[in-house]
């Protein structure tokens, strides 16, 4: 069974986190840790309509971003990896520079000090320096920057569609079969 860990911070997106646990609900041999930034739950209810049990319902297991007490803050609990859908830059800073104040930073952490895989759906635009530097530093210490970006390739009809192909592609890096949801580009004819 593979453990994935979704972290939804502050940045406005929330949409990625709630799409990935769905799609993840959709699969067998897969469990889910949730952890919400108190931001993240500001988000979710001002961009999707959604409270505190509508996501709970969608995680096998939820932790509060304060519960640095939390199996997923430890290495010894095996997990696959984690993606932080969407990832504010204030949760990238932390995580590029070691600063593990909240049950989404050290899960994170944890991630990189294990060498298990870390995607960051950095969603921030536009980026000064500083942004940029950190987006360096996360990649250097292993982690991976994939800002939700559209594959217009796809030629999506609805926003679901859009968030689904992004969320394809970075689930599919964990072995996991999304094919259902993946577009995959084929190349132009003619």
């Amino acid at each position: 069974m593979k453990k994935i860990i979704i972290g939804i911070s502050g940045a406005s997106g929330a949409i990625y986190g709630v799409r990935m646990l769905k799609m993840l609900g959709g699969l067998k041999n897969v469990q889910t840790h949730l952890v919400v930034s108190p931001a993240g739950w500001m988000n979710i209810r001002h961009e999707l309509d959604m409270d505190k049990p509508d996501i709970h319902a969608l995680a096998d297991h939820v932790h509060r971003d304060g519960d640095i007490g939390a199996c997923i803050a430890s290495g010894s609990y095996k997990v696959d990896g984690m993606v932080i859908a969407p990832c504010s830059v204030k949760t990238m800073a932390s995580i590029a520079n070691g600063i593990c104040g909240t049950l989404i930073a050290r899960a994170a952490d944890v991630c990189l000090k294990e060498r298990r895989r870390l995607v960051l759906m950095v969603r921030e635009t536009p980026l000064h320096l500083g942004h940029i530097r950190n987006m360096a530093l996360v990649t250097e210490i292993g982690a991976i920057v994939a800002p939700p970006v559209p594959a217009f390739y796809a030629k999506p009809q609805t926003i679901e569609d859009m968030v689904d192909q992004t969320n394809a592609n970075i689930l599919a890096g964990f072995g996991l079969d999304v094919q259902e949801h993946l577009n995959v580009w084929q190349g132009i004819k003619g």
